[in-house]
């Protein structure tokens, strides 16, 4: 199993141990761009046009909630990729 398949794998499980950097990756991967916070926020919005912008905090461990987002698009992405 590839690190990339073991990630989506956490992702689907909602694991309590992803962190930023690794959600970053996968939304970066599906065509998000990350926007950096301003004025010493910790809130990084993730945007992709005609999507909905993702908010997510540098906390860590992650909270299930953002992992839940995140996991919604990486089965969004999985549906247009069956369809296309």
């Amino acid at each position: 199993m590839s690190q990339w398949d073991k990630l989506l794998a956490k992702i689907y499980s909602l694991s309590k141990d992803l962190r930023f950097h690794e959600l970053r990756k996968v939304l970066e991967s599906y065509g998000y761009v990350m926007n950096a916070p301003k004025k010493g926020s910790s809130h990084y919005t993730f945007r992709k046009p005609g999507c909905q912008p993702i908010t997510i905090p540098k906390h860590e461990p992650i909270k299930r909630v953002y992992v839940e987002m995140v996991r919604q698009v990486v089965e969004s992405e999985a549906e247009n990729d069956e369809n296309s």
